[in-house]
């Protein structure tokens, strides 16, 4: 009934010249048309509605509970991991700037297990890693350019 409403409030005089001059300029199926015809229609109608207006999101857990110690958190859906990067891309299709952005977290709010990644920080010193050289090393002898000798006036 609503529908029957709406196309009693739009005059068909600019659907007919929308869909005419559409048609002039592609090619088109003949049952292609009647749906050309609905959607112009549709869209003519909507003008002049509000949207409706989408409420913000809300976190399957609450922003403070999503890190803990040995997990954290995916607002999204609630899923419990040592790091969210790699779930927020494949069930999402977030990367973790579009995840801060929607949830209005902080660039400083982890998305790592603090306990995950205090053990892969140790395991990293341990063998090194981050560390400058102790030592300078020199060049190898022969391994720089030669000077030339000045050549002999004949």
């Amino acid at each position: 009934m609503a529908e029957q409403d709406s196309a009693r409030e739009v005059d068909l005089d600019p659907v007919v010249r929308i869909v005419s001059r559409y048609v002039q300029h592609h090619q088109m199926a003949p049952d292609q048309l009647l749906t050309l015809i609905v959607e112009v229609h549709r869209a003519l109608a909507g003008l002049g509605r509000a949207t409706p207006v989408q409420q913000p999101p809300k976190p399957v857990v609450p922003v403070r509970r999503s890190v803990q110690q040995d997990y954290v958190v995916c607002l999204e859906c609630g899923y419990r991991g040592r790091t969210l990067r790699r779930h927020l891309r494949v069930a999402h299709g977030l990367d973790v700037a579009g995840y801060r952005t929607r949830w209005d977290l902080p660039t400083t709010h982890p998305l790592i297990a603090p306990s995950y990644s205090a053990r892969r920080s140790t395991f990293a010193k341990q063998i090194g890693l981050g560390r400058k050289p102790a030592t300078v090393v020199a060049p190898l002898p022969g391994s720089g350019r030669r000077r030339r000798q000045p050549s002999p006036e004949r």
